[in-house]
């Protein structure tokens, strides 16, 4: 059922909140800019958002039925306006996992840097070229998670596009 992932987790231990009660997942979409660089898409919260004002990838709660990966994709989808037809989904890695809720980020690839949509949830999109991702401010959850997350994306080389 569409929309049964929305609401909070509430770790009885800690009593920290996380959002989405089948867990999380994101997409780190990848591109090739026109001198070469890589640029990743990221999405500038809504001042009114949770942890609002700070970059993240886009994405959200999952769905009871849906994988990580589809998860990701929709909320691409509903954020950015991206396809799932664009992009070319290389590897999930769980990112942040406490007891009971899990955020997995989905790491695709784009044949180049596609056009955005943003919806309310964002105040804008962007590609940014990945040297210069730590230098924003990024959503807690994503900058600890960055450093592994770069290291992933080197390792999986060349970009892998639809043609």
């Amino acid at each position: 059922m569409h929309g049964d992932g929305d609401g909070w987790v509430v770790v009885s231990e800690t009593g920290n909140h996380y959002w989405g009660r089948f867990g999380a997942a994101g997409l780190l979409l990848r591109a090739a800019a026109p001198d070469g660089s890589v640029s990743v898409l990221l999405q500038h919260r809504a001042p009114w958002s949770h942890q609002g004002g700070t970059w993240a990838l886009p994405g959200g709660a999952r769905d009871s039925h849906e994988t990580p990966e589809q998860a990701a994709v929709r909320e691409a989808w509903e954020e950015a306006g991206l396809t799932a037809e664009v992009l070319v989904v290389r590897t999930s890695v769980v990112t942040a996992e406490v007891p009971g809720w899990t955020y997995t980020t989905v790491i695709a690839d784009a044949g180049s840097l596609l056009e955005t949509v943003p919806n309310r949830e964002s105040s804008e999109l962007r590609w940014v070229p990945t040297d210069a991702v730590a230098d924003l401010p990024l959503h807690p959850g994503f900058a600890d998670s960055w450093p592994q997350l770069l290291e992933v994306i080197s390792e999986l080389g060349v970009i892998s596009a639809r043609s």
